[in-house]
């Protein structure tokens, strides 16, 4: 059976979520995050080498990276329509912030959220000049598209969420003056496998959608 790994408020809550949009069977297991430091759990960090979430398993099969483990899921399970055909005219737009999503996107906001920690001053100017194009670019996309793979969801989308939403929550990051994605999160917050994705991941925190 498999076994989606998730530490709380931690990326590994997509898994969660395209679990649920592909509807397929799993179990879930939750680790909460130490409290001397916020980070995971020794038993956590046994699952894989690298020690950082997400990380699913299916008997002996261990497997870590959000990148990986969603390649692995439709491979093994089909794409149960969130990946776009070759021939699509949504095919590149999609392929584009599936991985830009973590290589670029999620990237600068880990070098903000370093820089910030460990200088405890302003986020340096070429940090702060990425992270502004990157929501000019999303607000940008949803302007031009219902989702960042086109005109349905994608694994783009899924990949995408967890700096959208979660990841805003605990920086406290407000989206005010961004109407694109104001609209585009209020679309995913009313999808059904989002809801229970959430519900399951997170209990009792409401999904940061505004």
């Amino acid at each position: 059976m498999l076994t989606v790994h998730h530490l709380r408020l931690s990326q590994s809550e997509r898994i969660v979520w395209l679990c649920e949009e592909m509807g397929i069977d799993y179990d879930l297991k939750l680790y909460n995050r130490r409290e001397d430091n916020n980070l995971a759990p020794d038993e956590y960090k046994a699952l894989h080498p690298m020690g950082i979430a997400p990380v699913i398993t299916d008997g002996n099969f261990v497997l870590g990276e959000s990148g990986a483990i969603f390649d692995w899921l439709v491979a093994q399970y089909g794409d149960r329509g969130l990946f776009p055909a070759k021939e699509s005219p949504d095919f590149a737009n999609h392929l584009f912030f599936l991985h830009w999503a973590n290589a670029t996107f999620m990237t600068n906001g880990m070098m903000a959220l370093v820089a910030g920690r460990m200088l405890q001053a302003e986020i340096p100017p070429f940090v702060a000049d990425r992270m502004a194009k990157s929501w000019a670019i999303i607000e940008q996309r949803l302007g031009e598209a219902e989702y960042f793979g086109g005109s349905q969801l994608t694994t783009a989308d899924i990949m995408m969420g967890f700096q959208l939403t979660t990841s805003r929550a605990m920086s406290g990051m407000g989206i005010d003056g961004m109407p694109n994605l104001q609209a585009y999160l209020k679309r995913i917050g009313e999808r059904p496998a989002y809801q229970q994705a959430m519900a399951k991941a997170e209990p009792g925190m409401p999904p940061k959608l505004d």
